[in-house]
């Protein structure tokens, strides 16, 4: 297995502590599906009448940071969080350098595997690109959108800028490992005033990344098209879309995501006093923002 056995290498602190006590409260559980195993977390029941929503990671991440999600109370729906192919438990793709359609192929054989024909998704950042590209291939599965702080992807980049922004993050994992880019990189996806709690919270699942998986994700981001997948998705008129970003998203800046949702013919929602990890960092917030959209999705909304 690839690990969350790997967990106890990982130090913590007094403020991690009492935040994996309460991530205890949703068991890791695995599923073989036809394109391997896949680790991920729920909250909820299966009696639970609302939407099935699905949440995709970031590249620095995992199923673990959606912590404030499962405990949020006014969701009304049951919450699924994958690790991502290449982190946690989850078999890697096949390819050394995957296009997006690898990791679309993963999450339909994860939700096949979960009996989830049609679902609502929400991407962050690299997870975006997942949930896009899905969404662009199979519309009738997907109910809705969200798209938390989108990386677009440099699919559309000329190729030096592409390969620039590929090896200069490859570069980056070579030269730190997961701990070290923790150590020196996490800081980067909060706001420059974010608490401890939410500080502490990111950099602890940023060092449990694994390095194959990693550059595999690197290689996904560079292949990436949010954009255009994306309109493929608003054409086809399957379900409501919603862009959020932080105010002080430095890695993906509000500039960058209202190009987004303007490809989805929607407002872009701005978090006060948040970074990349609005989802960490302002939860309430975030919680109320994916609230709002559910209902939406449940009233059948275009």
């Amino acid at each position: 297995m690839q690990a969350e056995a790997h967990q106890h290498e990982v130090p913590e602190d007094d403020v991690v502590a009492p935040l994996r006590a309460r991530l205890d409260a949703f068991p890791y559980r695995t599923v073989a599906t036809r394109a391997g195993t896949v680790g991920y977390r729920c909250s909820g029941t299966g009696n639970d009448v609302g939407v099935p929503v699905v949440m995709l990671h970031g590249i620095g991440s995992g199923a673990a940071s959606w912590l404030a999600q499962f405990e949020a109370t006014g969701l009304d729906a049951k919450l699924y969080a994958w690790d991502a192919p290449g982190y946690g438990e989850t078999s890697n793709v096949a390819a050394a350098q995957p296009h997006p359609d690898a990791y679309a192929d993963a999450l339909e054989a994860w939700l096949d595997a979960l009996g989830l024909d049609r679902v609502a998704l929400a991407g962050h950042s690299l997870g975006a690109i997942m949930a896009t590209r899905f969404a662009s291939r199979a519309p009738q599965r997907v109910r809705g959108l969200f798209l938390c702080s989108p990386a677009n992807g440099y699919g559309r980049a000329d190729a030096e800028v592409r390969v620039s922004k590929r090896d200069s993050r490859l570069a980056m994992l070579d030269k730190l490992g997961p701990a070290g880019m923790a150590r020196e990189r996490s800081d980067n996806l909060v706001a420059p005033g974010a608490a401890d709690l939410p500080r502490a919270w990111v950099k602890w699942n940023m060092s449990r990344v694994l390095p194959v998986g990693y550059r595999q994700a690197t290689h996904l981001l560079s292949n990436g098209d949010v954009a255009g997948d994306l309109a493929q998705y608003v054409s086809a008129k399957a379900g409501p879309v919603a862009v959020a970003v932080g105010a002080q998203d430095g890695i993906t800046p509000p500039a960058a995501c209202e190009v987004i949702a303007k490809v989805a013919g929607v407002p872009l929602q701005i978090i006060d006093g948040a970074g990349h990890a609005s989802y960490i960092e302002t939860p309430d917030v975030l919680n109320a923002a994916l609230a709002a959209w559910l209902e939406r999705v449940a009233a059948g909304e275009r």
